[in-house]
């Protein structure tokens, strides 16, 4: 839909579609402001449309290709700019022009919203900083490589949506909808949003409660605190959060925190935060060119040495050769 200069409907909304986005995502936003026009007896109240540096079909991570309607333009006859990215870690960096053009949205007030990797093009237009931000949990250790100068302390991993005054994020999923709604509902009737919705058969809220998906050794029905505990762990693994510094966070003692690991997991929360700063030294010795001292300072242990022997215990061989035959392999 073409957006109305002229200020007669309620929200004006520009989507930006970063390559292999999530067609999901898209459709989640996309969906409940069609149904609001369609069902609106007046002009629709909701104006939007797909914006882009070129007018060249953009594929989505499915394979289904999105005309831009126009390029990008002046980012002021928007109220919110939204990012769609996909649920892989981007392949390429966003265009200087799309970058440029984020940053003069920023400068000029605009509502910027990042959907599942579009917080990438969000941070690396600089338009973030010091403003909490969602990123999911699978991307976080790219997101910290590629981000460095973005502090952890902003980054939340350990829920699906985030909002910090004009900076929205989530992680993708049903979060998508529950972000659409919450910036619908500052601009739409709640009679006819409630309408939309239940023509989606969504219930608004579903989310409010729900973190993000956890590694793949916890269990899905897990307690709320286990999975909480589990993504900030990974979250800080490089910094490794002590035990009461992590029940408060839950809101626990670290005494019923250690008894729910038990009795879900199996294991303490401190052997389970070694596994997880292990999993990370394992990914950085195959994923970038650090040095060992670098990557046992990253991932939380004391040195070099210290990584060597908790390394050697859990593969039995050494950081450096587990590097070797890892780069090997890859070159075969």
């Amino acid at each position: 839909m073409k957006v109305d200069v002229s200020g007669a409907v309620a929200v004006r909304l520009g989507f930006v579609l970063m390559p292999q986005f999530s067609m999901g995502a898209f459709a989640g936003f996309a969906d409940l402001l069609g149904l609001l026009d369609a069902r609106s007896d007046a002009p629709g109240p909701c104006a939007w449309e797909v914006v882009a540096d070129t007018l060249l079909p953009v594929r989505s991570a499915s394979g289904i290709q999105v005309v831009p309607g126009d390029l990008l333009g002046d980012p002021a006859r928007f109220d919110y700019v939204v990012v769609v990215g996909g649920p892989l870690t981007p392949a390429v960096a966003a265009s200087p022009r799309l970058l440029s053009w984020l940053r003069q949205a920023a400068r000029g007030g605009r509502y910027l919203v990042g959907l599942c990797n579009g917080v990438f093009a969000l941070a690396q237009a600089r338009v973030v900083q010091n403003h909490r931000l969602c990123v999911a949990a699978d991307m976080y250790d790219d997101f910290i490589q590629r981000h460095p100068a973005i502090s952890p302390d902003w980054l939340v991993t350990d829920r699906p949506l985030v909002q910090d005054r004009r900076r929205l994020s989530c992680s993708g999923g049903a979060a998508v909808t529950e972000l659409a709604v919450r910036v619908l509902r500052r601009h739409v009737p709640e009679a006819e949003l409630r309408r939309a919705l239940r023509c989606l058969q969504i219930e608004a809220g579903e989310v409010r409660h729900q973190v993000q998906p956890p590694p793949p050794d916890v269990p899905a029905d897990s307690p709320l605190p286990v999975r909480r505990a589990v993504l900030l762990m990974q979250q800080y693994a490089g910094q490794a959060l002590s035990l009461p510094d992590l029940a408060a966070r839950l809101g626990l003692s670290p005494r019923q925190l250690q008894r729910l690991f038990k009795t879900h997991l199996g294991t303490t929360p401190q052997a389970y935060a070694r596994t997880l700063r292990l999993r990370l030294a394992d990914w950085m010795l195959r994923s970038t060119d650090k040095s060992i001292a670098d990557i046992a300072s990253d991932c939380g242990f004391s040195d070099a040495a210290h990584l060597g022997r908790l390394f050697r215990a859990a593969h039995g061989v050494a950081p450096g050769t587990w590097r070797r035959t890892a780069k090997a392999e890859n070159t075969v």
